[in-house]
Formats: C-alpha cells, structure tokens, sequence
C-alpha cells in the first residue's frame, strides 16, 4: 500500500478532486485551531510555571525541560497531560483551562470557513488529533469545533499516536474508510509519513501551523497556506 496516492500527494499536483474522496480526515491543533496557543503554553507558560514550583530561574527551568520534551517527542506519552502532571508536579489541565478560559485559543485563518462549507460537501468528517481527550474537551468548550465533525477521535484511545504506523490500522478498523478515497490533513510530516505509508490516498500539509511563526517546509507533501483554498 506504500505507492497508492504518491501522485496526489506530490507538491506539483496540489489540487483536490472531491470526486474522488468520500472521507476527510482533519487534525485539530496545527490545522483548524492555530498552534501558536500551544506553543506558548508549552514552551513559555510552563517553564515559567515550573521556574517558580523549583526556585528556578525560567531559563534554568526551560533547559531542565528541553531535554525531557525532546525524550518523548512523537510518542503517546508525549501528548499526555497525564504524564506531564506527573513529571513535572504541576496540574497541566488545569492550568489549560484556566488559559484557554481566556479565550487564547482560536481558529488559524479560514478553518472555520473551511468547516462550515465541508458539512455541506456530504463527506463523513472526522477529527483525528493526537491531543489528551481532556484537551480536546478544554478546547472544545472554547471554541466548539467537534460540532462540525461527524465523529472526533484523540489517538489515546487507541495507545498509539498518529505517526506510529500501528495507529491507522486500528483507526479503520473502528471507522471504516477506503483509504485511497481519503483526505487527509495535517501539520505534522512525520505523521502524514505514516498516513502515507499506510495508503491515504489524498494528503496536504498546512504550511503556517503556528500564526506567529514563518512558514513550514512540507518536503514532498502539497500544502496549504490556508485549509479554506482546498474548497475554494
């Protein structure tokens, strides 16, 4: 199944044929909601907060972090609160939520366009994203993105994130898709990678995930700048 979409896949063949694609598969952080957010909050806000829990200066304590983000970086572990209130003795969902209450949570430009005009395109919708289910419930309550989706799903259900190739077997057999009808979108190359692997058949990856930063190379992968032009 490695071969089954590489054409579509291709930076020189960035249109979508909706034709052809029955399924659409969309990440949450990164390519509806802007990354920028999350960036913050782990690479500013919770250094600081730890800085102060350990009488640590917040550059002590970012390079105390570092090393353990770096560690884990991809694995299930990674994008669990859980784990991270452990780790690091702070309670990470709560002080999500107490920051995402503030409304520092929003849509990257034209996501929500994009959402509004795919309900009316008759494919099945699906969110699949790697983040804590009290995550995406924080977020959700924020800005109310599972309302546009015919199903969500967090990847801790399954013990595997989305770049590990054991996820997407899982995935289909609870939510069955043909694969090569499928669109995919997101903004991680490891995980389109495995999407790849495993026979998605349409795959783009937003260019600008965090508003805030310069753009992302996406290597072979077609991109987009905003996810509102693949309807456009």
């Amino acid at each position: 199944m490695f071969f089954i979409g590489w054409y579509h896949t291709h930076m020189h063949n960035p249109e979508v044929d909706w034709s052809k694609i029955d399924t659409v598969l969309l990440d949450m952080d990164g390519t509806l909601l802007d990354l920028r957010f999350d960036n913050w909050f782990w690479q500013e806000l919770i250094p600081s907060r730890y800085a102060a829990a350990n009488d640590l200066s917040p550059s002590e304590a970012w390079e105390l972090l570092k090393p353990k983000f770096h560690a884990i970086r991809g694995t299930m572990q990674w994008y669990c609160i859980e784990h991270w209130t452990r780790e690091l003795g702070l309670d990470i969902a709560l002080i999500k939520r107490e920051r995402t209450a503030r409304r520092q949570v929003g849509y990257l430009p034209g996501a929500l366009d994009f959402l509004l005009k795919l309900k009316e395109s008759g494919k099945r919708r699906m969110l699949v994203t790697n983040s804590h289910p009290t995550t995406l419930a924080i977020k959700n309550e924020q800005v109310g993105i599972t309302a546009h989706f015919d199903a969500c799903y967090s990847t801790h259900r399954f013990d595997v994130p989305k770049e590990h190739p054991a996820f997407w077997p899982r995935f289909q057999a609870l939510e069955p898709f043909i694969a090569e009808r499928t669109l995919f979108v997101d903004d991680s190359l490891s995980v389109l990678d495995a999407a790849h692997r495993f026979g998605i058949g349409w795959l783009r990856a937003v260019r600008r995930p965090d508003s805030g930063q310069p753009a992302q190379n996406t290597g072979h992968y077609a991109a987009v700048d905003r996810i509102a032009d693949l309807l456009s």
